[in-house]
């Protein structure tokens, strides 16, 4: 496992990134994203650190290939590599997630004010439905 202070060193590497703004940052996130094999790593190193031959296991790629995505998965600050011993294990670092997060947010809280719209309208026409059923009778 990782200690505290290389998690914060990650952190502030990812945050003092030279990029010009932090939507180019968030570019470099959503195209280390966009590749369902990088997603998988990401998924597998938030049940903890792994090293590339750990990360080799469920794919059929080889050592090279899968060097390649952790490359753009550390270039974009999601993954960092760090020592033990002999091993290098990578480490998941969730900050750009959180920033995706935070960036989809307004777009979360629109697409609920639609559906709570259109839930209202479903609820006012079954209301009609069944006035114009009473009145039938």
């Amino acid at each position: 496992m990782h200690s505290g202070l290389d998690a914060y060193i990650a952190i502030w590497q990812y945050s003092h990134m030279e990029m010009n703004t932090p939507a180019d940052r968030l570019s470099l996130t959503f195209a280390a994203l966009a590749d369902s094999t990088r997603r998988a790593i990401l998924v597998r190193l938030a049940l903890g650190d792994a090293d590339v031959a750990e990360l080799m296991k469920p794919f059929v790629l080889s050592q090279p290939t899968i060097s390649k995505h952790l490359n753009v998965l550390e270039r974009a600050g999601l993954v960092m590599c760090t020592r033990d011993a002999q091993r290098r294990p990578r480490t998941l670092v969730a900050v750009p997630l959180k920033d995706i997060a935070e960036w989809l947010e307004p777009f979360r809280r629109f697409w609920e004010q639609k559906f709570a719209s259109l839930d209202d309208y479903l609820k006012e026409m079954q209301k009609k439905e069944k006035a114009r059923g009473r009145t039938k009778r």
